[in-house]
């Protein structure tokens, strides 16, 4: 557990001030955002970058959404320890542990996926903010007469906008996070390695992607 939480939240660190060295998907698609903002400052009205915007609150809603299922599931699997943990014991790899341990394993689940949650509810709400900054751009005229400063406004509307997707990124981290947790109710070697990897996956997407190359290119 140590280790998960350890490779957890270290990443996490090492994903958010790597970037100033190297920048990553989030970072490099954040100039892209700064630029639909300067470009929404041109524009009326802007129906445009309230579509796009709902469309993008429609990602986090959907993970939210199923999060809370699962959730549910998971409860339910609390109900029925006994029969679940002789299903794994019955698989020849996976170690044999008491039905306590069991539990302990599909709380930490839970767990999980209650931050997973909380951080996709918590984007959602964020991009309401940014849906609240476009709708008070003021017109293009005022801008182009210097009343008001068209950096400022697309600044603080791209940041919010980062911000939201920073927080959706947090919770599919817990996403792929669970699936490293779930190789422990066959082992102990299995939980450690399968963390590991799931990192080192985190890291390749983000950082040495060919998507993230297209973007920077």
């Amino acid at each position: 557990m140590l280790w998960f939480f350890a490779s957890w939240s270290g990443y996490a660190w090492f994903a958010r001030h790597n970037a100033l060295k190297r920048p990553s998907i989030l970072a490099t698609t954040n100039r892209y955002r700064h630029y639909w903002m300067l470009q929404a400052t041109a524009r009326d009205p802007r129906v445009v970058d309230g579509v796009i915007t709902q469309n993008l609150s429609s990602t986090p809603a959907f993970f939210s959404s199923t999060t809370i299922i699962i959730i549910g599931g998971l409860f339910a699997l609390l109900g029925t320890t006994d029969r679940a943990s002789e299903l794994v014991r019955e698989i020849p790899f996976a170690a044999q542990t008491s039905v306590l341990i069991f539990d302990l394993k599909v709380l930490l689940l839970i767990g999980v996926f209650v931050y997973a949650f909380f951080r996709f509810s918590w984007s959602m709400r964020q991009y309401t903010f940014v849906a609240l900054l476009i709708g008070s751009l003021p017109p293009p005229e005022d801008f182009e007469s210097q009343r008001f400063n068209r950096d400022v406004f697309a600044t603080r509307a791209s940041r919010m906008v980062g911000l939201a997707a920073e927080t959706f990124n947090d919770g599919l981290r817990g996403y792929y996070l669970s699936f490293a947790l779930m190789a422990w109710f066959f082992s102990t070697l299995a939980f450690v390695l399968a963390t590991a990897v799931v990192v080192l996956i985190l890291y390749n997407r983000e950082f040495h992607s060919d998507v993230l190359q297209v973007l920077r290119d």
